[in-house]
């Protein structure tokens, strides 16, 4: 029966497509996660539906695909991203077939699966195209002078036992060798943990090291030319202003950095912001994430809280931190209750 061809085709063509996305996530970005998760789908793919009818309709020497294939140019790939969105587009196409074929051969509840597997794979491919920040609350910074003599790898190790997704490296006084090396080593820490990592103003070092952001500020290269050079990172604007948080949105700011929230030590000639009805504003009118930065400790951070907080930046409260863990564990316990 042609039905069953069309899902052995189908089934096929899905795993192929799935194969393809799981070695670029695996081989090129070393997203160990989303590579599993691939691979999961992939398996439950083959599992899910067999039947002795699939092998008994295939017939591959007389398929007219073959020769519609190789008649055009359609295909043509031209770059990583381009691949991915083809094949993510060919998963999704194949799994819709397999579970309407299914649905006339009143294989209902196999259907179902592979409606369920479809919803999966959108989620997936929104994991692997949108340049987004992860979910989370604290926002680490790092700032050698506050860490009372430890270093900034030794700070980030500490970020990440502690819990802390989103680390940002921060350095005005080193040199570009000297930032350099130490954004190797932190982005090898960070990959190994499938940390964000996002380097402060110094596009060329983000992109040699590949971290996965940038943050940039209102007298930077402006974020649309940063965007022509880095386009497939998460980039972040420092805004002061509901006119500053406008732009960035339309500029296409993954993310804007809000503040100064109180008075600073840690930054020079900051900006005047209204500090925490800027955030409120920003809480009701902005619809990208939005990190609160500038003085923001532990006694403080429940009125930033209550002010519409969504990330919270800090880099003296943690990095001068005895135990990061029981600081970060501290903040965390002031923010749940906020909640409740």
């Amino acid at each position: 029966m042609n039905t069953y061809r069309i899902i052995d085709a189908n089934i096929n063509r899905v795993s192929e497509g799935l194969r393809v996305i799981e070695d670029i996530e695996r081989f090129i970005f070393e997203k160990e996660k989303i590579a599993k998760e691939i691979r999961e789908i992939r398996h439950l793919v083959r599992k899910c539906f067999k039947s002795p009818q699939l092998l008994q309709n295939r017939n591959s020497n007389t398929d007219i695909g073959l020769k519609i294939s190789q008649n055009t140019t359609l295909d043509k790939k031209e770059d990583i991203d381009s691949l991915l969105i083809s094949n993510f587009k060919r998963v999704e196409e194949g799994l819709r077939s397999i579970e309407e074929c299914l649905k006339i051969l009143e294989y209902y509840q196999e259907s179902k699966i592979y409606e369920k597997l479809r919803f999966s794979v959108y989620s997936l491919e929104k994991k692997v195209f949108i340049k987004a920040l992860p979910r989370t609350d604290i926002y680490g910074i790092t700032g050698e002078r506050f860490s009372k003599g430890r270093t900034n790898i030794e700070v980030v190790k500490d970020m990440i036992n502690a819990g802390i997704k989103i680390i940002q490296y921060r350095e005005k006084d080193k040199s570009k060798r000297e930032k350099y090396e130490d954004c190797v080593a932190i982005r090898e820490l960070t990959k190994k943990e499938e940390i964000t990592f996002i380097v402060n103003d110094d596009i060329d070092i983000a992109i040699l090291v590949g971290a996965d952001g940038i943050h940039i500020g209102q007298d930077d290269i402006p974020i649309e030319e940063v965007k022509q050079i880095a386009p497939n990172m998460i980039i972040g604007l420092s805004t002061h202003n509901s006119e500053q948080a406008i732009h960035a949105v339309k500029a296409g700011a993954n993310y804007i950095g809000v503040g100064p929230i109180f008075k600073t030590t840690t930054k020079e000639d900051t900006e005047h912001s209204q500090g925490l009805n800027y955030l409120k504003w920003v809480s009701e009118n902005i619809g990208i994430p939005y990190v609160a930065i500038g003085g923001i400790k532990e006694e403080n951070i429940a009125s930033v809280k209550e002010h519409g907080g969504q990330y919270y930046a800090m880099i003296s409260e943690l990095t001068s931190a005895d135990s990061m863990s029981e600081k970060v564990k501290s903040i965390r316990e002031i923010l749940k209750e906020e909640e409740e």
